[in-house]
């Protein structure tokens, strides 16, 4: 499946982007779904031809509702905080410096068990909020 054209996000034209530039996204939904429960702030940092890249910040007792994606798979990084992860039927508990995917179809949700940052890169640059 390919995404529609109105989620795919236009590549950035320069080659280097300082996060003070980039604005901030409170966002209240994802993939339709409705998160207006959870604090979540997107930042996109950077978007190619190939992927893009978004600085998350969640708060405690932010949760992200069951979801998959057909037309993208994401990668992501913690930088800093806990993320229980349900992904594919496992479960796990992101800290610091660990990663994992989200590959294209595989049902996942997360809950935020401390104020948390994360690094993910989706591909193909798709909005899914």
């Amino acid at each position: 499946m390919n995404p529609s054209d109105d989620k795919i996000l236009a590549p950035y034209t320069s080659l280097f982007v300082r996060p003070e530039d980039v604005a901030s996204e409170h966002i209240k939904s994802v993939v339709g779904l409705s998160m207006e429960a959870a604090d979540v702030q997107i930042q996109v940092m950077m978007v190619t031809d190939a992927f893009n890249m978004l600085k998350v910040r969640y708060k405690k007792g932010s949760s992200i509702p069951e979801h998959s994606h057909d037309d993208h798979s994401t990668a992501g990084y913690l930088v800093s905080g806990r993320l229980r992860h349900f992904i594919g039927g496992t479960e796990f508990v992101a800290e610091p410096g660990m990663s994992w995917q989200h590959p294209r179809g595989v049902p996942h949700r997360h809950d935020t068990l401390e104020d948390s940052v994360t690094i993910e890169i989706k591909s193909p640059a798709y909005r899914t909020w």
